[in-house]
Protein backbone atom coordinates (compact mmCIF):
# COMPACT_ATOMS: atom_id res chain seq x y z
CA UNK A 1 0.00 0.00 0.00
CA UNK A 2 0.79 3.43 -0.96
CA UNK A 3 1.00 5.25 2.56
CA UNK A 4 1.15 8.65 3.63
CA UNK A 5 2.67 9.51 7.64
CA UNK A 6 2.64 12.56 9.37
CA UNK A 7 4.89 13.28 11.72
CA UNK A 8 7.54 11.13 10.40
CA UNK A 9 10.68 13.27 11.49
CA UNK A 10 9.42 12.52 15.43
CA UNK A 11 9.59 9.66 17.50
CA UNK A 12 6.55 7.48 16.75
CA UNK A 13 6.03 8.37 13.32
CA UNK A 14 9.99 7.72 12.81
CA UNK A 15 9.92 4.45 13.94
CA UNK A 16 6.77 3.46 11.52
CA UNK A 17 8.78 4.11 8.57
CA UNK A 18 10.92 1.47 8.53
CA UNK A 19 8.56 -0.84 9.84
CA UNK A 20 6.29 -0.01 6.50
CA UNK A 21 9.49 -0.72 4.41
CA UNK A 22 9.95 -3.94 6.09
CA UNK A 23 5.96 -4.71 5.32
CA UNK A 24 6.15 -4.05 1.80
CA UNK A 25 4.61 -0.65 2.05
CA UNK A 26 5.40 2.71 0.06
CA UNK A 27 5.43 5.51 2.67
CA UNK A 28 5.18 8.88 1.57
CA UNK A 29 6.34 11.21 4.54
CA UNK A 30 4.45 14.59 4.82
CA UNK A 31 6.99 16.72 6.38
CA UNK A 32 7.63 20.52 6.96
CA UNK A 33 11.76 20.24 7.37
CA UNK A 34 13.22 17.31 4.58
CA UNK A 35 16.70 17.93 5.64
CA UNK A 36 15.38 17.09 9.68
CA UNK A 37 13.61 13.96 8.50
CA UNK A 38 16.23 12.40 6.01
CA UNK A 39 18.71 12.72 9.74
CA UNK A 40 16.17 11.37 11.83
CA UNK A 41 15.58 8.46 9.19
CA UNK A 42 19.37 7.52 8.51
CA UNK A 43 19.66 7.50 12.13
CA UNK A 44 17.37 4.47 12.07
CA UNK A 45 19.11 2.70 9.32
CA UNK A 46 16.90 4.01 6.22
CA UNK A 47 19.05 3.90 3.60
CA UNK A 48 16.93 3.29 0.90
CA UNK A 49 15.13 7.15 -0.31
CA UNK A 50 11.71 7.72 1.12
CA UNK A 51 9.50 9.95 -1.05
CA UNK A 52 8.98 13.17 1.19
CA UNK A 53 5.82 15.74 0.35
CA UNK A 54 7.17 18.72 1.58
CA UNK A 55 3.31 20.37 3.43
CA UNK A 56 2.13 21.98 7.41
CA UNK A 57 -0.81 19.89 8.32
CA UNK A 58 -1.97 23.02 8.93
CA UNK A 59 -2.29 23.66 5.57
CA UNK A 60 -5.36 21.64 4.22
CA UNK A 61 -4.51 21.86 0.56
CA UNK A 62 -1.00 21.26 1.10
CA UNK A 63 -1.95 18.03 2.93
CA UNK A 64 -4.65 16.97 0.43
CA UNK A 65 -1.74 16.93 -2.22
CA UNK A 66 -0.03 14.39 -0.51
CA UNK A 67 -2.88 12.31 0.40
CA UNK A 68 -3.94 11.59 -3.25
CA UNK A 69 -2.57 9.21 -4.84
CA UNK A 70 -2.24 7.19 -1.26
CA UNK A 71 -4.33 4.10 -0.35
CA UNK A 72 -3.87 4.55 3.63
CA UNK A 73 -2.60 7.03 6.18
CA UNK A 74 -0.61 7.15 9.49
CA UNK A 75 -1.35 10.26 11.38
CA UNK A 76 1.70 10.33 14.39
CA UNK A 77 2.13 14.35 13.89
CA UNK A 78 1.16 16.33 17.13
CA UNK A 79 2.31 19.06 19.69
CA UNK A 80 3.37 17.95 22.63
CA UNK A 81 2.83 20.29 25.75
CA UNK A 82 2.79 18.21 28.90
CA UNK A 83 6.62 19.01 30.24
CA UNK A 84 7.01 22.46 28.49
CA UNK A 85 5.54 24.53 26.23
CA UNK A 86 4.33 23.91 22.45
CA UNK A 87 3.98 26.08 19.23
CA UNK A 88 0.86 25.31 18.45
CA UNK A 89 -1.30 23.13 20.14
CA UNK A 90 -4.49 23.73 18.24
CA UNK A 91 -3.30 24.55 15.02
CA UNK A 92 -1.18 21.23 14.84
CA UNK A 93 -3.43 18.74 16.96
CA UNK A 94 -7.01 19.78 16.41
CA UNK A 95 -6.94 21.87 12.79
CA UNK A 96 -4.33 19.35 11.23
CA UNK A 97 -6.39 16.15 12.32
CA UNK A 98 -9.24 17.52 10.68
CA UNK A 99 -6.89 18.18 7.94
CA UNK A 100 -5.38 15.10 7.60
CA UNK A 101 -8.63 12.76 8.30
CA UNK A 102 -11.37 14.39 6.97
CA UNK A 103 -9.64 14.85 3.62
CA UNK A 104 -8.60 11.31 4.00
CA UNK A 105 -11.81 9.78 4.58
CA UNK A 106 -13.59 12.32 1.30
CA UNK A 107 -10.63 10.71 -0.83
CA UNK A 108 -11.46 7.24 0.71
CA UNK A 109 -8.50 5.91 1.77
CA UNK A 110 -8.70 3.08 4.24
CA UNK A 111 -7.58 2.49 6.80
CA UNK A 112 -6.98 6.00 8.40
CA UNK A 113 -5.04 5.36 11.82
CA UNK A 114 -4.69 7.79 13.83
CA UNK A 115 -2.77 8.13 16.69
CA UNK A 116 -4.14 9.25 19.52
CA UNK A 117 -2.84 9.02 23.79
CA UNK A 118 -4.12 7.15 26.55
CA UNK A 119 -3.95 10.73 28.19
CA UNK A 120 -7.19 11.16 26.58
CA UNK A 121 -8.49 9.32 29.54
CA UNK A 122 -6.44 10.81 32.37
CA UNK A 123 -7.27 11.35 34.95
CA UNK A 124 -8.96 7.71 34.80
CA UNK A 125 -12.89 7.15 35.74
CA UNK A 126 -11.86 3.62 36.80
CA UNK A 127 -8.95 0.93 37.73
CA UNK A 128 -8.55 0.15 34.42
CA UNK A 129 -8.24 2.45 31.05
CA UNK A 130 -9.70 0.73 27.92
CA UNK A 131 -10.76 1.88 24.61
CA UNK A 132 -14.47 2.70 26.17
CA UNK A 133 -13.53 4.72 28.80
CA UNK A 134 -14.90 7.95 29.37
CA UNK A 135 -12.83 10.46 28.08
CA UNK A 136 -11.54 13.16 30.42
CA UNK A 137 -12.10 16.45 30.57
CA UNK A 138 -8.53 17.97 31.27
CA UNK A 139 -7.33 21.21 32.54
CA UNK A 140 -4.62 22.40 30.51
CA UNK A 141 -4.61 23.30 26.74
CA UNK A 142 -2.65 20.08 25.53
CA UNK A 143 -5.18 18.20 27.03
CA UNK A 144 -7.87 19.97 25.79
CA UNK A 145 -6.49 20.12 21.63
CA UNK A 146 -6.09 16.31 22.11
CA UNK A 147 -9.31 15.56 23.00
CA UNK A 148 -10.54 17.89 20.12
CA UNK A 149 -9.02 15.64 17.96
CA UNK A 150 -10.12 12.34 19.63
CA UNK A 151 -13.74 13.59 19.16
CA UNK A 152 -13.35 14.52 15.88
CA UNK A 153 -12.00 11.07 15.49
CA UNK A 154 -14.86 9.25 16.83
CA UNK A 155 -17.31 11.54 14.75
CA UNK A 156 -16.30 10.14 11.72
CA UNK A 157 -16.17 6.45 12.93
CA UNK A 158 -19.63 7.07 13.89
CA UNK A 159 -20.63 7.75 10.63
CA UNK A 160 -19.06 4.65 9.34
CA UNK A 161 -15.36 5.73 8.57
CA UNK A 162 -12.76 3.63 8.56
CA UNK A 163 -10.89 5.14 11.69
CA UNK A 164 -8.37 3.08 13.63
CA UNK A 165 -7.34 5.17 16.64
CA UNK A 166 -4.68 3.62 18.12
CA UNK A 167 -4.06 5.08 22.16
CA UNK A 168 -0.58 4.47 23.38
CA UNK A 169 1.05 5.26 26.55
CA UNK A 170 4.22 6.82 27.65
CA UNK A 171 6.57 5.87 24.54
CA UNK A 172 10.14 5.02 25.48
CA UNK A 173 13.05 3.68 23.41
CA UNK A 174 16.29 4.56 21.23
CA UNK A 175 16.09 7.36 18.76
CA UNK A 176 13.64 10.21 19.81
CA UNK A 177 14.62 13.34 17.88
CA UNK A 178 13.04 15.54 20.61
CA UNK A 179 13.09 14.37 24.41
CA UNK A 180 9.26 14.22 25.57
CA UNK A 181 7.49 13.70 29.06
CA UNK A 182 8.72 10.12 29.41
CA UNK A 183 12.26 10.40 28.01
CA UNK A 184 13.02 13.25 30.34
CA UNK A 185 11.63 11.58 33.19
CA UNK A 186 14.24 9.28 32.92
CA UNK A 187 17.01 11.35 32.70
CA UNK A 188 15.63 13.17 35.46
CA UNK A 189 14.97 10.16 37.51
CA UNK A 190 18.37 8.96 37.08
CA UNK A 191 20.48 12.44 37.86
CA UNK A 192 17.97 13.91 40.76
CA UNK A 193 16.13 10.83 41.86
CA UNK A 194 12.49 9.26 41.80
CA UNK A 195 9.78 10.55 43.45
CA UNK A 196 7.76 7.83 45.45
CA UNK A 197 4.17 8.89 45.22
CA UNK A 198 0.64 7.46 44.19
CA UNK A 199 -0.12 6.46 40.54
CA UNK A 200 2.57 5.21 38.20
CA UNK A 201 3.27 5.05 34.64
CA UNK A 202 2.71 3.06 31.06
CA UNK A 203 5.76 1.97 28.75
CA UNK A 204 5.73 0.97 25.82
CA UNK A 205 8.51 0.61 23.31
CA UNK A 206 8.40 2.62 20.34
CA UNK A 207 9.83 -0.13 18.73
CA UNK A 208 6.38 -2.18 19.55
CA UNK A 209 4.08 0.87 18.36
CA UNK A 210 5.25 0.90 15.04
CA UNK A 211 4.50 -2.68 14.70
CA UNK A 212 1.39 -2.32 16.02
CA UNK A 213 0.83 1.14 13.43
CA UNK A 214 1.85 -1.39 10.40
CA UNK A 215 -0.57 -4.18 11.47
CA UNK A 216 -3.04 -1.89 11.24
CA UNK A 217 -3.03 -1.59 7.53
CA UNK A 218 -5.68 -3.77 7.05
CA UNK A 219 -8.75 -2.48 4.92
CA UNK A 220 -11.94 -2.78 5.15
CA UNK A 221 -12.46 -3.23 8.71
CA UNK A 222 -14.15 -0.52 9.20
CA UNK A 223 -13.93 1.65 12.71
CA UNK A 224 -11.80 0.53 15.44
CA UNK A 225 -9.77 1.43 18.88
CA UNK A 226 -6.96 -0.26 20.16
CA UNK A 227 -5.53 0.16 23.54
CA UNK A 228 -1.81 0.22 23.59
CA UNK A 229 -0.27 1.22 27.29
CA UNK A 230 2.24 -1.41 27.09
CA UNK A 231 3.96 -2.02 31.43
CA UNK A 232 2.21 -0.86 34.12
CA UNK A 233 4.88 0.02 36.73
CA UNK A 234 4.78 2.20 40.35
CA UNK A 235 7.34 4.88 40.36
CA UNK A 236 8.89 2.58 43.18
CA UNK A 237 8.95 -0.49 40.75
CA UNK A 238 10.06 2.20 37.80
CA UNK A 239 12.86 2.77 39.73
CA UNK A 240 14.07 -0.53 40.71
CA UNK A 241 13.90 -1.40 37.23
CA UNK A 242 16.70 1.31 36.56
CA UNK A 243 18.94 0.21 39.38
CA UNK A 244 18.31 -3.87 37.59
CA UNK A 245 19.47 -2.71 34.20
CA UNK A 246 22.36 -0.13 35.05
CA UNK A 247 23.33 -1.89 38.59
CA UNK A 248 23.43 1.48 40.02
CA UNK A 249 21.50 2.70 42.85
CA UNK A 250 19.33 5.47 42.06
CA UNK A 251 17.96 8.31 44.71
CA UNK A 252 14.64 7.91 46.15
CA UNK A 253 12.59 10.53 47.74
CA UNK A 254 8.88 9.60 49.43
CA UNK A 255 6.25 12.57 48.64
CA UNK A 256 2.64 12.60 48.93
CA UNK A 257 0.45 13.60 45.78
CA UNK A 258 -0.61 17.08 47.25
CA UNK A 259 3.29 18.01 47.99
CA UNK A 260 4.05 16.84 44.72
CA UNK A 261 1.29 18.82 42.72
CA UNK A 262 2.10 21.90 44.93
CA UNK A 263 6.14 21.98 44.18
CA UNK A 264 5.04 21.34 40.52
CA UNK A 265 3.08 24.52 40.34
CA UNK A 266 5.55 26.11 42.66
CA UNK A 267 8.03 25.10 39.63
CA UNK A 268 6.01 26.33 37.04
CA UNK A 269 5.69 29.59 38.03
CA UNK A 270 9.47 29.57 38.46
CA UNK A 271 9.83 28.36 35.09
CA UNK A 272 7.85 31.89 33.86
CA UNK A 273 11.34 33.46 35.16
CA UNK A 274 14.37 31.45 34.54
CA UNK A 275 15.12 28.03 32.79
CA UNK A 276 14.62 25.20 35.07
CA UNK A 277 15.96 21.39 33.72
CA UNK A 278 13.58 19.61 35.42
CA UNK A 279 10.59 17.90 33.36
CA UNK A 280 7.83 18.54 36.50
CA UNK A 281 5.25 20.23 35.93
CA UNK A 282 1.62 20.47 37.19
CA UNK A 283 0.06 18.61 33.81
CA UNK A 284 2.73 16.14 34.11
CA UNK A 285 1.97 15.37 37.92
CA UNK A 286 -1.83 14.85 37.31
CA UNK A 287 -0.46 12.01 35.23
CA UNK A 288 2.04 10.40 37.49
CA UNK A 289 -0.40 10.55 40.63
CA UNK A 290 -3.44 8.83 38.70
CA UNK A 291 -2.42 7.15 36.19
CA UNK A 292 -3.80 3.21 36.61
CA UNK A 293 -2.64 0.12 34.10
CA UNK A 294 -4.43 -0.41 30.77
CA UNK A 295 -6.42 -3.26 29.30
CA UNK A 296 -4.01 -4.11 26.14
CA UNK A 297 -5.23 -8.03 25.56
CA UNK A 298 -7.58 -7.36 23.14
CA UNK A 299 -5.15 -4.78 21.01
CA UNK A 300 -2.44 -7.88 20.79
CA UNK A 301 -4.60 -10.25 20.14
CA UNK A 302 -6.32 -8.48 17.19
CA UNK A 303 -3.10 -7.68 15.88
CA UNK A 304 -0.91 -10.67 16.85
CA UNK A 305 1.42 -8.52 19.00
CA UNK A 306 4.07 -9.38 21.40
CA UNK A 307 5.48 -6.63 23.76
CA UNK A 308 9.45 -6.92 24.43
CA UNK A 309 10.36 -6.63 28.19
CA UNK A 310 10.56 -3.41 30.34
CA UNK A 311 13.78 -3.97 30.81
CA UNK A 312 14.97 -3.98 27.43
CA UNK A 313 12.89 -0.95 26.64
CA UNK A 314 14.61 1.32 29.62
CA UNK A 315 17.82 0.04 28.96
CA UNK A 316 17.86 0.67 25.12
CA UNK A 317 16.34 4.48 26.14
CA UNK A 318 18.90 5.13 28.52
CA UNK A 319 21.79 3.58 26.58
CA UNK A 320 20.94 5.70 23.92
CA UNK A 321 20.49 8.87 26.25
CA UNK A 322 24.04 8.81 27.13
CA UNK A 323 24.92 8.01 23.77
CA UNK A 324 23.55 11.23 22.76
CA UNK A 325 24.72 13.43 25.24
CA UNK A 326 21.37 13.83 27.39
CA UNK A 327 22.97 11.61 29.93
CA UNK A 328 26.54 11.22 31.75
CA UNK A 329 27.35 7.70 30.99
CA UNK A 330 28.31 7.30 34.70
CA UNK A 331 24.63 7.18 35.82
CA UNK A 332 24.08 4.13 33.65
CA UNK A 333 26.36 1.73 35.06
CA UNK A 334 26.83 -1.33 33.52
CA UNK A 335 25.22 -0.02 30.18
CA UNK A 336 27.91 2.36 30.07
CA UNK A 337 29.51 -0.40 27.90
CA UNK A 338 27.03 -1.03 24.88
CA UNK A 339 26.80 2.94 25.14
CA UNK A 340 28.44 3.65 21.10
CA UNK A 341 31.32 6.23 20.91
Amino acid sequence: MRVLVTGASGFVGSHAVPGLLADGHEPLLLVRDPEKTRTVLAALGVKEPVALHRADIRDAPAVRDGLEGCDAVIHAAAEIGVVGRADDLDGTNVTGAKNVLGQAVELGLDPVVHVSSIGVFVPPSGPVITTESPLSTPRNEYGRSKISAERYARRLQEQGMPITIVYPSGVAGPCQPSLDALMEGLRAGLEQGWPITAGGVNIVDVRDLAVVLARCLEPGRGPRRFMLGGHYLTWARLADVCDEVTGNRCRRFRIHRSVLRGAAAVGDAMKLIKEIDYPLTRDAVEMMVTMVRTYDTPTLEALGVGLRPVHETVADALCWLAQEGHLDAGRVGRLAGSVAR
